[in-house]
């Protein structure tokens, strides 16, 4: 039915789908609805308590025997130079002052790490798929997650990149172009590190690997999916279009900035978060820019307190709205309506599969 059947095969999935795990967003239903209707659900577990982490994927084997995908994002501590965070607290205290939310607080980090426990939850749960963002993590536990039996995935914004993952062990390789929502996966230093649009990475990467390839980034119907076959991709990652599902985290400020989408109306930005992401315009990103910002994620706890209390202004300007450059793509459709709607949209395209 499928052009290629590669990643089907090494997943264990039905359709080359694959929902992104968008920590925050990705509740144990949507993952179930995802993998029991054939693609693979991805469980986002940054910023997870341990526990949560444990009684969340319970919940998922509970709802569903098929694949899914616990997701991890790899990185350093961050390093925090005390004059750039007086000078990134200074730019910040305005908003701070109106909306009464008192002093900005002395930057921190705020995400709990793949450490030691949550690997061994890992190796405990046993899920079929464990993919990264920001490279792999260090080798002696990728071993250890291989040797239980996972299949690692992990992101590329380059060819370089796509390249290293495959020889520091990543059974197949996300593909992620510019037009993506949420962080870019770059792990590489340079400004314009990773700026590269699916279409000219796709086939790129599928070139330069001989793993399976997914293309990931301005995909949300079955014209992109198709169109990723083309290019020599084995499957596509889909994110924004999820956020439309009943079964997704999403605040109404959110699904109501996504139903107001235009094509012009993401940013890519690091004012967030630290790191390069790409959201939906909010009055935040508007005025700060990316004039400095601290290290990952601790520009994010400096950010955090303005969107999580209950102050609707606060949250109006300032909460992050990822979302990629498909974002006016988005339905409003159960997961499993949607899996089923791109597979159909997908086979029409596809040359004698219909």
């Amino acid at each position: 039915m499928w052009p290629r059947t590669d990643l089907l095969e090494l997943l264990g999935i039905s359709h080359p789908i694959i929902q992104a795990p968008m920590s925050g967003f990705t509740s144990p239903a949507l993952v179930a609805a995802v993998s029991n209707a054939g693609a693979l659900g991805s469980l986002g577990c940054t910023g997870l308590p341990a526990q949560t982490m444990r009684d969340q994927i319970q919940e998922i084997r509970r709802a569903t025997n098929r694949s899914f995908n616990v997701n991890f994002l790899v990185y350093p501590p961050p390093r925090i130079d005390s004059d750039a965070a007086r000078r990134v607290r200074q730019r910040l205290a305005a908003y701070y002052d109106e909306f009464g939310l008192g002093a900005v607080p002395e930057p921190s980090d705020p995400l709990p790490r793949l450490d030691e426990e949550r690997i061994q939850l890992v190796l405990d749960a046993r899920p079929r798929v464990v993919s990264f963002h920001f490279g792999l993590p260090p080798a002696d536990t990728l071993t250890r997650i291989k040797q239980m039996g996972a299949v690692v995935l992990s992101s590329a914004t380059t060819v370089a990149e796509a390249r290293r993952l495959e020889a520091e062990g990543a059974d197949a390789i996300i593909a992620q172009g510019l037009e993506a929502g949420g962080h870019r996966g770059t792990f590489t230093p340079g400004d314009g590190a990773g700026l590269i649009g699916t279409m000219a990475l796709v086939p790129q990467v599928a070139d330069a690997v001989h793993v399976p390839v997914i293309a990931a980034g301005g995909i949300a119907d079955g014209r992109g999916i198709a169109a990723a076959f083309a290019l020599g991709a084995s499957g596509v990652q889909i994110g924004t279009a999820f956020l439309g599902c009943p079964e997704a985290l999403v605040p109404a400020v959110h699904r109501d900035a996504l139903r107001r989408a235009a094509d012009e109306d993401t940013r890519l930005t690091r004012v967030l978060t630290g790191r390069p992401a790409r959201a939906l315009r909010n009055r935040l990103i508007d005025e700060m820019g990316d004039k400095e910002t601290l290290e990952f994620p601790a520009q994010g706890s400096l950010i955090r307190p303005l969107f999580q209390g209950n102050n609707d202004a606060a949250r109006a300007a300032c909460l992050p709205l990822w979302a990629g450059q498909a974002a006016p793509l988005v339905r409003d459709l159960p997961a499993a309506k949607l899996i089923e709607t791109l597979v159909a949209e997908s086979l029409a395209r596809l040359p004698g599969r219909a």
